[in-house]
């Protein structure tokens, strides 16, 4: 990962009416010095779609984003992470990325 991931997805309204969702992105440190979150919420995006409607969201995954408070300072870990985007913290596909 460089400094940004950017990670996009399509949203796509099946009803028969107008909606919002909200797309959220999160991730787990695989392997971490200290005992993470299952699943950190990190960004989210409001979308509003029209019946039948579809629309692609990207969401950004900067480095700071994956620090985290330990020893008196934020600490980021290299690593393997998982992430899901998705519309509530039990769903979505997961992926994975390496910081370096």
């Amino acid at each position: 990962m460089t400094d940004t991931l950017a990670v996009t997805a399509t949203v796509t309204n099946t009803g028969a009416r107008a909606g919002d969702e909200v797309v959220q992105l999160y991730i787990h440190d695989r392997v971490a010095s200290r005992t993470r979150p299952v699943r950190e919420l990190k960004g989210f995006a409001r979308v509003s779609l029209a019946p039948g409607a579809s629309k692609r969201v990207t969401l950004t995954l900067k480095r700071e984003d994956l620090r985290f408070w330990g020893d008196g300072d934020w600490v980021v870990e290299p690593g393997m992470f998982d992430l899901w985007v998705a519309t509530s913290s039990i769903d979505g596909e997961k992926q994975s990325f390496e910081l370096v």
